[in-house]
């Protein structure tokens, strides 16, 4: 099997169910801003339909590359729809499944110094800014987006240290790596402590993150089944938590 390099997770949810199922392990491609949520979500499908299903979590854009270069997932759940129309457009993903299951926020996060506003990003007890590589990560993007329009993306330039994915640049903020990143607001939620700062969604294109099913024959319908629970209550009020707005909001 090809070697994926770039994963930060692999995590197999297998939970007893009270009934079986005839489908396989579904295999979900999803990107880093998710990991928090869906190790939530994965065990409450996989007890709701009797589905097991192994999430990679890793940046969308590398997430993209593994599937148009073969790799074998059966759902794929972007940060940026962008990337849906990539693996669409190379015809290893189903066009008609393709649908938007949550709109991402992005906040400012720092473990040790208090953080009221962008514009104090300069300041020299900033030493170094963590955000996702902006090439292939869309919370990079947003967040090299909001820097810019807080007019201090040229003043913090030389502070800024690239992660792979927002999961990434996070544990570098919370492990010292780094005095401040840019990160997704489903990843500050889980009572980690540190100064959460809202960005203003305005400041950047929204974050439509939209899942499309790549597999096919029985685990396509598995694909469709985790797609549905994701847009059931159940899976709503999930995501919900984790701070994602819903397409109905």
């Amino acid at each position: 099997m090809r070697r994926f390099v770039v994963v930060l997770v692999a995590l197999a949810l297998v939970v007893g169910c009270r009934r079986t199922s005839s489908r396989g392990t579904v295999k979900v491609a999803a990107a880093a801003d998710l990991a928090r949520a869906f190790e939530e979500v994965g065990p409450a499908f996989t007890k709701a339909t009797g589905t097991p299903v192994v999430f990679t979590f890793g940046s969308s854009g590398l997430l993209a590359k593994q599937l148009i270069e073969g790799a074998p997932f059966d759902l794929y759940a972007a940060a940026n729809a962008s990337y849906v129309d990539q693996v669409v457009s190379a015809g290893v993903c189903d066009a008609a499944s393709r649908a938007q299951y949550a709109q991402g926020r992005v906040v400012a996060w720092s473990r040790g110094e208090k953080l009221t506003s962008l514009g104090e990003l300069t300041e020299p007890r900033f030493r170094r800014i963590a955000i996702a590589n902006p090439d292939h990560a869309p919370y990079g993007k947003a967040a090299r987006e909001a820097l810019q329009h807080a007019g201090v993306w040229e003043a913090v330039q030389r502070k800024l240290v690239f992660g792979t994915n927002v999961q990434q640049t996070k544990q570098w903020a919370q492990d010292g790596s780094a005095d401040a990143a840019i990160i997704a607001l489903s990843l500050s939620t889980a009572g980690d402590g540190g100064t959460v700062l809202p960005i203003d969604a305005s400041w950047h294109a929204p974050l439509d993150q939209q899942l499309v099913v790549c597999g096919a024959g029985p685990s396509a319908d598995g694909a469709h089944a985790f797609a549905a629970y994701l847009a059931s209550p159940a899976g709503h009020a999930i995501m919900r938590r984790y701070g994602f707005k819903l397409p109905e909001e």
